[in-house]
């Protein structure tokens, strides 16, 4: 092969990145690498025997368009031998892992403490300035200790029901009776019939749930139990 006064240019592999291309190897000792697909068109580079190259188009049996470091040529499809097609890059795809978390409400815990904080404030503030009148002080001590006692109950105990809770009124639900802490026996009069449903108590609404219709119940006190919506009833403990 005739000798140019450029400088080599090696071929790089960049087929990686492309769609599939074939593969092939140089068989002469210098491959010229062309800037066109004429015999006579300029010489940008040469690919030394042995070399593997990505053909870019092989339409023209005769100058095949391979990819070189400072753009594209054309070299002589004779010296070249296929080897195999070359795939395409697989982008190995990552599933991504959902993270499942659970929402805690701490709001009561924090409602809690600040309670909590404003009443060691006043007992401090008491025993302060009310030292010299002992009935004023022990008064309104045991009114703020009675405070944070019925606040832990109203917002830390978990409210717990039991017994039979019956309404006297013409409403859809004749009866309540809370056999366990998470199921209820409920009498529905329009069908006149019995069925057990679950419920849960958050703050103090009783939340259970008939086919599509939810049930709520609001706890007014350990024996009565008020109906919300169209359960709307007043229900008292037998």
């Amino acid at each position: 092969m005739t000798k140019n006064f450029f400088l080599p240019i090696v071929l790089l592999f960049i087929s990686l990145s492309l769609s599939a291309q074939d593969m092939y190897k140089v068989k002469a000792d210098k491959l010229n690498v062309r800037e066109t697909s004429d015999p006579k068109s300029k010489i940008i580079g040469f690919i030394p025997q042995n070399e593997n190259v990505a053909v870019l188009d092989s339409s023209n049996t005769k100058y095949f368009k391979v990819k070189v470091t400072n753009g594209e040529g054309y070299v002589s499809s004779e010296y070249l031998t296929k080897i195999a097609a070359v795939p395409a890059k697989q982008v190995p795809v990552t599933k991504p892992i959902v993270e499942q978390k659970t929402s805690k409400d701490n709001s009561n815990i924090i409602f809690l403490s600040l309670i909590t904080a404003v009443l060691l404030i006043m007992l401090f503030l008491i025993f302060k300035f009310l030292m010299n009148n002992k009935p004023l002080m022990v008064i309104s001590a045991i009114i703020v200790i009675a405070i944070g006692y019925f606040c832990y109950v109203g917002f830390m105990v978990k409210k717990t029901i039991s017994g039979k809770f019956t309404s006297a009124s013409d409403s859809q639900y004749l009866s309540f009776d809370f056999k366990s802490k998470d199921s209820v026996i409920i009498q529905d009069t329009y069908v006149d019939t019995l069925f057990t449903a679950p419920y849960v108590i958050e703050d103090n609404m009783i939340k259970t749930k008939q086919q599509e219709n939810i049930i709520l119940l609001m706890i007014l006190d350990e024996h009565t139990l008020i109906g919300e919506g169209f359960t709307k009833a007043v229900y008292h403990k037998k």
